[in-house]
């Protein structure tokens, strides 16, 4: 028999999460039925959404949720044999029983020169949020100018990629000057610290006096008040996250941007990446691809240990990864 070692929620998060949140278990896992796989997890996804998600979704006990690569270490299913590797939503665990419904392939054709941990990222579900809300929500432009906020981040430094390959100008802001530099390797046309600049309508006023035709919005809260301003008449906004707001244990108010999106006639519109899951395989068919041919640089910072999952989660919170938080366990 498996034993298996799990974090479980232990507490729902009061404002920014605490290790005392978290309690790490052990259980045992039964025998396989018909049509079950074993998998192991090689390599868990870190991201932003866990912090909203966990409150909607969990209870009190539950295991953390969360997203894995996997190695098949048992199979009564044809679909996934034993060596395989496959994507999984089994949240935070070392090993678990699943079925071919809940689990997806590795794309067929995965190099073996690229890790696949990127399964996670890049040529994964924040590389499909980039490519869809870019593509779909913003509606890109060969000419646009495109402005990304937390740009250093998983979903932010890919869709900044994906912008230039359209032939768009690209700005980006992040937390930290080496993040800024990071940013200017991978293709930015402009990028800069907004924890350093004196004034972000300033800032954002140079990297485009003219303005902006699209912004794809990872932040919210004030820093999107701001940006609003910016934008160029019938401008279009992806809203994919809000990570300013995450941990407020009171709700930020006003102000308010009913007056300005009718002055400019914007369009905003929020969005999870589930939307197009029947188009999975095209938007991770042109990641690869891109990845591949290497018009898309990917940078990971990876934790190692299971045991380090926690401390590993509240720092990519706090802004401390550049490129996709992942961990090998």
């Amino acid at each position: 028999m498996v034993r298996a070692k799990i974090w479980i929620l232990k507490k729902h998060f009061e404002g920014f999460p605490k290790h005392s949140d978290f309690e790490l278990k052990e259980v045992e896992l039964p025998a396989l039925k018909d049509g079950e796989v074993l998998l192991e997890t090689v390599f868990l996804s870190l991201d932003p959404y866990m912090r909203p998600y966990s409150r909607i979704h969990l209870k009190e006990g539950d295991t953390m949720l969360g997203s894995q690569v996997a190695k098949v270490l048992e199979s009564k299913c044809p679909t996934f044999p034993v060596g395989s590797f496959a994507l999984a939503r089994a949240g935070w665990t070392t090993h678990f029983i699943s079925t071919s419904k809940e689990l997806f392939p590795m794309l067929p054709n995965w190099p073996e020169k690229l890790p696949r941990s990127l399964a996670l990222g890049a040529i994964g579900m924040p590389g499909l949020t980039a490519y869809f809300g870019l593509l779909e929500i913003c509606q890109l432009k060969p000419g646009d100018t495109v402005l990304i906020n937390a740009a250093a981040g998983a979903v932010g430094s890919v869709a900044g990629q994906i912008a230039k390959i359209k032939g768009c100008k690209v700005v980006g802001c992040a937390g930290s000057d080496k993040k800024v530099a990071f940013l200017k390797e991978i293709g930015y046309d402009e990028a800069f610290n907004y924890k350093t600049v004196g004034s972000l309508e300033e800032a954002l006023k140079k990297a485009s006096p003219d303005g902006y035709d699209c912004y794809f919005d990872n932040v919210g809260g004030e820093f999107s008040t701001v940006a609003l301003g910016q934008m160029k008449k019938f401008g279009r906004i992806a809203v994919c996250g809000a990570i300013s707001l995450y941990n407020d244990t009171v709700p930020q108010t006003g102000p308010y941007m009913q007056l300005m999106m009718i002055l400019k006639e914007l369009r905003m519109e929020g969005f999870v990446v589930q939307r197009w899951a029947d188009r999975r395989e095209e938007g991770l068919t042109a990641l690869l691809k891109w990845v591949a041919e290497g018009k898309i640089k990917c940078q990971e910072h990876i934790t190692q240990g299971f045991e380090n999952m926690p401390a590993a989660f509240m720092g990519m919170l706090k802004g401390e990864n550049t490129g996709k938080a992942v961990l090998k366990v």
